[in-house]
């Protein structure tokens, strides 16, 4: 059974290198699944950094929105499988939905006054989105393998003005309880520093609940 560690924080925290130091212990071989879409030249320059930091020998899987079938696939690797990163596989998948539904409205399928982009976003996109997440919180309790995930914290500032914007940051908010709830251990990373979050959370929630 996998040992699921999440790690999460804000922007340039230091939770990617944290997640490399932590994934390098032991000596095990790593898998490193990478979600990032290459767009522009911004974001090719961002990944490249990001595969000039990490180790040669690590295998890379290029995997933008099919992760529980790939770490179903992986399921009885050896080693350590570290995932960077979720909020990128979750804006993957919504923007994905909503491409779908503007496929659908421009073939007559779907309608904008019936179905307006917000009550899409939270009545098809989100449920579906949160499902997956669901199922690969699951798969990385139960592989072989130790999992690692990094993740965002996307909701610490203002309000976004616009409904994808908001739909994301709730949906963000909302994949990280889910992860959180079944990692075996949870850490913020704050200006380069690792708080445990698990051990702490879990003895307080436990104590608010027996009163």
């Amino acid at each position: 059974m996998s040992q699921f560690t999440l790690i999460t924080g804000g922007a340039r925290s230091g939770k990617s290198s944290f997640a490399e130091l932590l994934a390098a212990q032991g000596n095990r071989p790593v898998i490193y699944i990478a979600t990032a879409q290459i767009w522009d030249g911004e974001m090719a320059i961002r990944v490249k950094k990001h595969q000039q930091q990490r180790p040669s020998s690590w295998r890379l899987i290029e995997e933008p929105l099919e992760i529980g079938q790939t770490l179903t696939q992986l399921k009885d690797e050896e080693g350590v499988i570290l995932l960077d990163c979720v909020t990128l596989w979750l804006t993957n998948m919504l923007l994905a939905g909503q491409a779908e539904h503007l496929s659908q409205e421009a073939n007559g399928s779907a309608s904008t006054p019936d179905s307006p982009d917000q009550s899409h976003l939270y009545n098809h996109v989100e449920p579906k989105v949160l499902a997956a997440v669901k199922e690969v919180a699951g798969l990385a309790q139960e592989i072989k393998p130790k999992v690692i995930f990094v993740s965002n914290e996307v909701g610490q500032g203002i309000v976004p003005e616009n409904p994808l914007a908001r739909a994301y940051r709730d949906l963000a908010g909302r994949s990280n309880q889910i992860l959180a709830r079944s990692a075996d251990h949870v850490y913020m990373v704050i200006a380069g520093l690792p708080i445990d979050l698990k051990t702490s959370g879990e003895k307080l929630l436990a104590s608010l609940h027996k009163g």
